[in-house]
């Protein structure tokens, strides 16, 4: 399980700083305390975690000017490295610079992430002064759309979309939308006018509709990947309410808690999947549904005589 969250207590900072050093000075055997600037205090900080909170990304981003943000010090643990969460860690840095009304991302590139950069969207704009002069690198910039999303497989994506609008009709009167997939992590997002309750709170049901649908998603787009096709129906799913949900309700579902034997299905056996989706506030981690679910493999079509 992996999540995108706001370092906040002095505890929380000092290990997001002490990540940025290990990962982006070290190296280069610059001292701790290197790692900062004059824009830290006027910057949005974001780090991802794992079950167990530890660090295993980082990023941050402030504004240039009205409509410029500048995304810098993104580092990915080693253990972790190639597994989406360079681009979750991008996609949550350009949510924060648009929400803030940017149009425009840069970032000074050095050499080797420039493939990287370039992936997501940036192109080189320049060369940039070199940092702490001496590593060189390249200003790339990005156009920020006004829907912020990347989406991997558009067309899968946008069949997915439609399945859910013509088979779970639930899906269109709670106002669920496939948000983002990188290949590794689905988001969704849901209307919170839509399934609101008395409290001013997002129903408990609706926020576990949410959480289903988006494992069930999940394992489609594994599905369409591997050319395979079958029924994915829930089995069992049991989720944990921290909570409620006030504001902006998001689902996220990564790949790495996903397990279950495809093979199964190519030999035209169901087989049994199971998978972890957090369910957030905006930024804030407020439930976490574990399901299990099936894919049964289409029936055999009758042969002729």
């Amino acid at each position: 399980m992996f999540k995108v969250v706001t370092p906040q207590t002095e505890e929380e900072l000092e290990a997001y700083y002490h990540f940025r050093w290990q990962y982006l000075r070290q190296p280069w055997n610059f001292p701790p305390g290197s790692e900062k600037d004059e824009y830290e205090q006027v910057a949005e900080h974001r780090m991802i975690v794992d079950g167990k909170s530890t660090i295993v990304a980082c990023g941050r981003v402030h504004m240039n000017t009205a409509e410029e943000a500048q995304i810098r010090h993104i580092a990915v643990h080693s253990d972790h490295q190639r597994k989406g969460l360079g681009q979750m860690i991008l996609g949550a840095l350009e949510n924060v610079a648009r929400e803030q009304g940017a149009i425009r991302a840069v970032t000074n590139s050095r050499e080797i992430s420039i493939p990287f950069f370039s992936g997501c969207g940036f192109i080189i704009e320049r060369e940039a002064p070199n940092e702490l002069g001496l590593l060189k690198r390249q200003q790339m910039v990005k156009k920020l759309t006004a829907i912020d999303t990347l989406v991997l497989h558009p067309k899968w994506c946008t069949e997915l979309q439609q399945t859910w609008s013509d088979t779970i009709p639930i899906t269109e009167h709670m106002g669920i939308k496939l948000h983002q997939f990188t290949g590794r992590t689905l988001e969704t997002r849901a209307s919170l006018n839509k399934n609101i309750n008395i409290h001013g709170t997002m129903f408990a049901g609706s926020i576990f509709s949410l959480a289903t649908l988006t494992g069930w998603g999940m394992i489609y787009l594994q599905l369409k990947e591997r050319q395979l096709d079958g029924d994915i129906v829930l089995g069992d799913g049991d989720i944990h309410y921290h909570k409620p949900i006030t504001m902006k309700p998001r689902a996220l579902c990564n790949i790495e808690t996903l397990s279950g034997k495809f093979a199964l299905l190519e030999k035209r056996k169901k087989s049994r999947f199971i998978l972890q989706v957090d369910i957030l506030d905006d930024d804030t981690p407020v439930a976490e549904f574990k399901g299990v679910y099936w894919v049964l493999p289409p029936a055999r079509e009758k042969e002729t005589s």
